[in-house]
This record gives C-alpha cells, sequence and structure tokens, in this order.
C-alpha cells in the first residue's frame, strides 16, 4: 500500500513546520512511494517499511485513545484529530484507514501498551523518531484539550514506552506554546512567552547569564540538523530540527534582551 510514505511523510512536515511542512512531508513521502514501488531505493528494507506501517497505525490508535482518557470524546478533540488527518491531505482510503485506527484507539479495553511495545521494539535504534510521535501526539492533545490528568496519564505511558523523558516533553510543550504564541502575539503577555523561553531552556529564571548561554549552546548543539543527519536522522525530518533550532534562539534571543544581555 504506497500511500504509507505520503501519509509518513505528512506527519514529519507537518509537526515541523505546520501546513506548509505537510506539504514538503508529502512530497518526500511520494517520491518514497515512488521508490518503493519501482525498487529504485535499494536500502529501503522491510524492517523500515514495517516501521512506517507501525508509526502510521499507533499514530492515530494513540490518539484516540488520549482523547477518551477522560471517559468521553469532545467535538473539539474530534475537530483536532480530523484537522491533523486533514492537514495531511491523506486521500479517502488513508483518511478511512486513520478514523479506523482512531475508533480503534478510543475503545478503553484497546491493549496501548502492546502497540507501543511493538513501535518502541522496532524503533530500538531511532530515538528520534519516538521524540517525534510523542510530538504528535502532544501537538494534538493540545489542539484538543485532551491534556487534563487522565489524558496526561496516558501520555505519561507513552513517554515510558518509548523512551522519552518527562524533561523533553516539558521542552516540547515550551517550543508548541511559544509557536502558537508567535501566531497569535497580541494574546499572549510577554511574560507568559518569557516563562516559555525559560522552559525551552530547561532554566529557571534565577539561572545566571553564563547558565542561559550554556543551555543555549547546549541544544543548539543537539538539535543542530546536520549532526542529527549525521547520526542517522532521515532527511525527511530535517525541517523538524531545523524548526526546533528556530525555537531555541527565539526563546535565547528573547531571555537575552529581557536581561540586557550582549
Amino acid at each position: 500500500m504506497h500511500w504509507r510514505g505520503k501519509a509518513f511523510g505528512g506527519l514529519i512536515g507537518l509537526v515541523a513546520a505546520g501546513p506548509g511542512g505537510a506539504l514538503v512531508g508529502l512530497l518526500l513521502g511520494a517520491l518514497m512511494d515512488i521508490g518503493l514501488g519501482r525498487n529504485r531505493f535499494r536500502h529501503e528494507s522491510p524492517a523500515s517499511t514495517a516501521v512506517q506501517k507501525a508509526f502510521f497505525r499507533t499514530t492515530f490508535q494513540t490518539m484516540g485513545h488520549i482523547a477518551k482518557a477522560d471517559g468521553r470524546i469532545s467535538e473539539r478533540e474530534i475537530r483536532a484529530a480530523r484537522a491533523m488527518m486533514d492537514e495531511l491531505a491523506l486521500g479517502e482510503r488513508e483518511l478511512q484507514a486513520a478514523m479506523d485506527l482512531y475508533r480503534e484507539g478510543k475503545d478503553r479495553e484497546f491493549p496501548l501498551d502492546v502497540a507501543l511495545a511493538r513501535l518502541s521494539n522496532l524503533c530500538r535504534e531511532r530515538s528520534d523518531l519516538c521524540r517525534m510521535f510523542v510530538q504528535i501526539q502532544l501537538r494534538t492533545a493540545l489542539h484538543g484539550g485532551s491534556l487534563g490528568t487522565a489524558g496526561r496519564a496516558v501520555l505519561a505511558r507513552v513517554c515510558s514506552a518509548l523512551g522519552v523523558s518527562a524533561y523533553e516533553v516539558i521542552q516540547m510543550e515550551a517550543l508548541l506554546r511559544m509557536q502558537s504564541a508567535a501566531a497569535r502575539p497580541r494574546a499572549a503577555p510577554v511574560a507568559n512567552r518569557l516563562a516559555e523561553a525559560y522552559e525551552v531552556l530547561g532554566l529557571a529564571r534565577t539561572a545566571s547569564d553564563s547558565d542561559v548561554t550554556s543551555a543555549y549552546r547546549r541544544l543548539m548543539s543537539r538539535n543542530h540538523p546536520d549532526k542529527l543527519v549525521a547520526k542517522g536522522l532521515p532527511e525527511s525530518m530535517m525541517a523538524l530540527a531545523q524548526e526546533k533550532t528556530r525555537e531555541i534562539r527565539a526563546a535565547y534571543e528573547l531571555i537575552r534582551e529581557a536581561r540586557g544581555m550582549k
């Protein structure tokens, strides 16, 4: 089923840079599909195809499970899930598959831990992909208002299964909230944006200027696109790393300006 590459690429691009990024991801995914169909990419293995399939399936199953965590799914949560599907520009068959998987996941008896264990096993050498999976769930949950006590408890299970730390989730959420604030600058007071900037860098307001600079340099080094690609990050995920470095830089500049740092 050659739609998987487009859907997978779209997921990556959407998380990286919003709807515009989805178009880039879809293009990359389409190229992947063509290669799979014509056997042009000899490095493509059955294992990587299994990863794509598991990633797609578990993404929407988990999305449904988080939304139903408090016992019901609201209209806002449904809109957030559908918005994700629509922005991915899924075809009719892919859209139906995503909706079916979402319904599977919202079943109280759905074996989420089994699905996550399977994905974790397939991605055991791909921590970057695990972090991206969590970011997709976090982004949709934030938009759907699913992050109450029950939703966060399910998200914590997801993170535990995939080896993503609570500290990383705090940074992801801060980055996502900064993106939302940037889209609605008048709705976000400077004090709130500054607090989120400290969270992005993983610092308290009492941190010294040298601590701020050190944290910034450490995060920029860790998320540098070229370095991640050298470690095995697929080219199709480059946009995610680039977006992260832009947000980290924006957080640093906000703190630097507030402190009058040179």
